[in-house]
């Protein structure tokens, strides 16, 4: 694959009648890379995804994916990709490992080499115990390990994982998780879909926050924390009575949250801020229950976001998204 980036996505547009479902969306993934596409149900993401795996055609702009245009050169691409669906692609009554074996023998790998695949994919994703298995009988997080395999039989160069834990317990999603951190250490470029935004936070290397089908804000993670200001020292009251003199003490621009007794402010040094507000507290005779330092969280980052972009547009200017 030449150059840096794995996929690059410039001014594409999808319409269903009226209604827009990419409104110009501009994106661009580098290679060996977890790259998040972060967003609310109707943003647009299954659309773009669709699009790069060659399912679906734009309207307008262009897409690129492992070098080659995804109009033009469709064949080129579906060679160097997979794709996870929201929705498993399994088999319920084969095996693990005949499951695999068929996707195998779908893409033309042979009886022989389909078997040693499916070995080597069941081992990789701590499966090879219950290979044998029926995949009805398999939980959750296995069976998303499962398709998760089989979308890397012909281990692609790119893989598009569209909402892969929607539905997961903690354990299924953290054992994807996982999974996709193995995948990136060894060289593969992974594209990942979700409203988790605790998923993106933990995987992605770059995260771009999608709205109503175009792009919004893209960074590092600390990059979008950064947007909200840094750190902030947060601290719950025992006596909500006392919510003025403790935001008092605390550094300028605190905000007060009396149904939660907090107070939060910004702050630049964290551990001198921390002992700084614990001695004036005390000394004020103002006692916490609770007392911390932490960064924004991606939650906080997305939600203002989207307010941002809900007050900058107006109602005529603003599109009717679609499910997607």
């Amino acid at each position: 694959m030449a150059g840096s980036e794995a996929i690059t996505m410039e001014g594409v547009g999808k319409r269903y009648g009226e209604k827009h479902a990419l409104d110009g969306l501009d994106l661009s993934v580098r290679r060996g890379t977890v790259h998040g596409v972060l967003g609310p149900n109707g943003a647009g993401k299954t659309t773009a995804v669709r699009i790069m795996a060659t399912l679906l055609r734009q309207d307008s702009g262009t897409a690129r994916v492992a070098g080659y245009d995804v109009r033009t050169q469709a064949g080129e691409v579906r060679r160097r990709i997979g794709l996870l669906g929201q929705h498993a692609a399994l088999d319920e009554e084969l095996s693990g490992r005949q499951n695999l074996e068929m996707f195998g023998r779908l893409y033309h790998l042979g009886a022989r080499r389909a078997g040693a695949r499916a070995d080597e994919l069941l081992d990789r994703f701590g499966l090879a115990g219950t290979g044998g298995k029926a995949v009805k009988r398999y939980s959750g997080g296995m069976r998303r390990r499962l398709d998760l395999a089989a979308s890397l039989i012909t281990e692609p160069e790119v893989l598009f994982l569209d909402e892969p834990t929607t539905g997961l317990d903690p354990r299924g999603r953290t054992e994807v998780w996982n999974a996709v951190r193995s995948l990136v250490g060894g060289g593969t470029t992974v594209l990942l879909t979700t409203q988790y935004l605790e998923e993106a936070d933990q995987l992605a290397d770059r995260v771009s926050v999608v709205a109503r089908g175009r792009v919004i804000a893209d960074g590092t993670v600390d990059e979008l924390k950064g947007r909200l200001g840094g750190d902030r020292i947060d601290v719950v009251v025992r006596d909500a009575g006392r919510l003025a003199e403790a935001a008092a003490l605390l550094p300028a621009g605190a905000a007060v949250d009396p149904d939660r007794r907090l107070v939060s402010a910004p702050v630049a040094d964290r551990m001198a801020a921390l002992t700084r507000a614990v001695r004036e507290l005390a000394a004020a005779g103002v006692e916490a229950e609770d007392i911390a330092v932490r960064r924004p969280t991606l939650d906080e980052v997305f939600l203002h976001l989207t307010d941002e972009l809900r007050l900058t547009e107006t109602p005529a200017a603003a599109r009717t998204e679609v499910p997607a």
